[in-house]
């Protein structure tokens, strides 16, 4: 099919296809039940894939849409055997997802119409935020950029001890004061350093605290005007960072954050890890947000822009 193409280097695409392995095995092993005994794709079969789609971590509304597009693929096409179920699936949800213009990146590009592009970074604690951060570093430092960060995470010292492990990593200047210091402070000292180095991206870290939305949102609210006194436009992107392993609380998560600021990107982490990768799928359907990072290993490099094409076709590869 035309949708699928050659986009990664094989190296990419053997650490997606790895970083995959435990949601592809789980989702076969209930697809075969699924069509036990059955040669030809009927309602019961549909019943039977909706299920497994749901319990994939898809999420019920994307499932609808994969559903009904294979029903109209089947009245269309008559007869349509379950062996034929796993290329029609793949096809379907690349269709499906290909009707947004995103998830199209094929490499880590930053757009050139302003300098330093500030990226402020949300996500509750443990999501992996940090070391997201870290690996985005590393992966805009190859491309040859000049990168900032700054550690605006100040509730915790193990948040600011563990960005400035990954400064020292990266070999990155990390802008950072002491733990209880006001976050909008150290977002203002970070810029003013990025604008005076002449820095081409600043990732700013930012507390993981969800349980007063009303809180966070006046913290974000006036990192983001004391950002603007040095750069009048920073924020240029907010990406919020999700746990793939967390299945439908992802979901959750990503509406509670984008009411409480504007969030313009996505990152999923962890799905190596997990057998609810499928999580990525509904995601990209449901939110008007693109993904824009996968994280499917431990390594400096195992961060990957997020291709929906590769991802989908590593997702359906037997």
């Amino acid at each position: 099919m035309s949708l699928f193409k050659n986009i990664f280097s094989k190296d990419k695409k053997e650490t997606l296809d790895k970083g995959l392995e435990k949601t592809k095995t789980s989702f076969f092993g209930k697809l075969s039940k699924a069509v036990a005994g059955k040669s030809k794709v009927d309602d019961e079969v549909l019943d039977n894939l909706e299920e497994v789609l749901v319990t994939s971590d898809v999420g019920v509304n994307t499932t609808l849409k994969i559903i009904e597009r294979i029903e109209e693929r089947v009245s269309r096409d008559k007869y349509m055997g379950t062996e034929e179920l796993n290329k029609i699936l793949r096809e379907e949800i690349a269709g499906l997802l290909s009707e947004t213009h995103v998830g199209e990146d094929t490499d880590f590009t930053l757009p050139k119409t302003h300098k330093p592009h500030v990226i402020m970074v949300v996500g509750v604690n443990g999501v992996g935020k940090t070391t997201t951060i870290g690996k985005l570093a590393n992966q805009f430092k190859n491309k040859g950029l000049k990168v900032v960060l700054g550690a605006g995470d100040t509730f915790r010292a193990a948040a600011i001890d563990q960005l400035e492990v990954w400064a020292n990593r990266v070999d990155v200047p990390i802008i950072k004061q002491k733990m209880g210091s006001d976050p909008a402070s150290v977002a203002f000292d970070t810029l003013n350093s990025a604008v005076a180095d002449d820095a081409d991206v600043v990732l700013i870290d930012t507390a993981g605290r969800l349980h007063n939305k009303v809180n966070l949102m006046n913290e974000l609210s006036k990192v983001k005007r004391v950002m603007q006194k040095v750069v009048p436009d920073a924020p240029h992107e907010v990406l919020l960072v999700l746990d793939g392993s967390t299945g439908q609380n992802a979901f959750e998560q990503a509406k509670q954050f984008t009411k409480a600021t504007e969030v313009s990107s996505l990152a999923v982490t962890k799905l190596d890890g997990t057998a609810k990768g499928g999580v990525v799928i509904g995601i990209s359907d449901q939110f008007q947000i693109p993904v824009k990072y996968i994280g499917v290993g431990e390594g400096i490099e195992d961060l990957q822009v997020f291709n929906k094409y590769e991802f989908v076709d590593s997702f359906f590869k037997l």
